[in-house]
């Protein structure tokens, strides 16, 4: 039986690269995926899934509203091969959205891979993330290190010089210029690495 899961970590971990790398995977094996991104992640266009390390595919964006359910059932209808279902940046799902996930994966015995942020800049859960977190048949990790050489669990939003934010809307799409994943140490002290210095 075809299961959700949820590929979780701070920011900087790889999520898109294992993500890009699950789609090729099946790719590779004659099957066919469908790829999600929200759209307010267009960082690299409004409908692209890019890693760091300069692998990239084409999405179909999603907006609040979308009924992702109804897109897969449709596009699975015209093409059998479609056998996986993968959405990058998945904290930015809502409730409704991340149910639909569960349906897919159920109605049509297909893997449905999310990957995202568990927590944002002030620790708090991302709507996406909370549900997928209470939802997920499958939790997993993506692993990554803060500059104290730790496990980084939590994500600093920093300013033009470096330093720690702790105000500010729960969504500003940034990279390592704006984001830097900490320890719960360093994520309580809001220390980066220039702090330590």
């Amino acid at each position: 039986m075809a299961k959700l899961h949820f590929y979780y970590s701070a920011m900087n971990a790889g999520k898109s690269t294992v993500l890009l790398q699950s789609d090729y995977n099946y790719r590779e094996r004659g099957m066919e995926t469908i790829l999600f991104v929200p759209q307010v992640d267009n960082r690299y266009g409004k409908s692209k899934i890019a890693s760091r390390i300069g692998l990239s595919a084409d999405a179909i964006a999603v907006s609040p509203d979308f009924s992702l359910f109804d897109y897969a059932e449709e596009a699975i209808h015209k093409n059998p091969k479609i056998k996986c279902v993968l959405i990058d940046e998945a904290q930015f799902l809502t409730k409704k959205q991340v149910a639909e996930l569960g349906a897919i994966t159920d109605h049509f015995n297909i893997p449905v891979l999310a990957y995202g942020l568990r927590t944002d800049f002030l620790g708090e859960p991302f709507e996406g993330s909370k549900y997928l977190l209470a939802h997920a048949d499958i939790l997993i990790e993506i692993k990554t290190i803060c500059h104290c050489g730790s496990k980084a669990t939590m994500n600093l939003r920093i300013d033009k010089n470096g330093k720690a934010l702790r105000e500010g809307e729960q969504i500003e799409i940034g990279g390592n210029e704006r984001y830097i994943a900490v320890c719960r140490k360093h994520f309580k002290e809001s220390k980066t690495a220039s702090d330590s210095n």
